[in-house]
């Protein structure tokens, strides 16, 4: 299932578009994706999409495997944190390569495709190491 932890809309984002990529990114694996868009934020990023990761409880899913990204685009900053055993697996090196790829298209003042691109790079990643598997479809 899709989630899309809003806290108040926004024009510039198509919740329909990044609520699809999140569907298509999961169902290809165990993992669980949560994106979270808070328009207006003051505070420490980092900080609050840890506490939020904790929240949305992400820590517990079954394989480790919970993704979540906080989104301030207010601010054009953005955080992507990955449980235990996906950062495992990919290591820091990948996290630091979507943070740029991202942040190029979010400077571009494409939000969305940034969070899209996120997504699937993110679901190509949780395919790849934590596929699904027939009986769990």
């Amino acid at each position: 299932m899709a989630e899309t932890a809003r806290r108040r809309p926004s024009r510039h984002l198509d919740d329909q578009r990044i609520a699809r990529a999140i569907e298509e990114a999961q169902a290809a694996s165990t993992g669980r994706i949560v994106v979270a868009v808070a328009p207006h934020f003051w505070g420490d990023v980092r900080r609050a999409a840890e506490r939020a990761f904790r929240h949305h409880r992400m820590h517990e899913t079954a394989d480790r495997n919970g993704v979540y990204i906080f989104v301030v685009p207010s601010r054009r900053t953005f955080v992507v944190l990955g449980d235990a055993a996906i950062h495992q697996r990919v290591g820091q090196s990948y996290w630091d390569t979507l943070r740029d790829a991202t942040a190029e298209r979010i400077k571009s003042n494409d939000l969305t495709d940034g969070i899209v691109h996120a997504i699937e790079d993110v679901g190509r990643q949780l395919a790849a190491h934590f596929p699904r598997r027939q009986s769990e479809s």
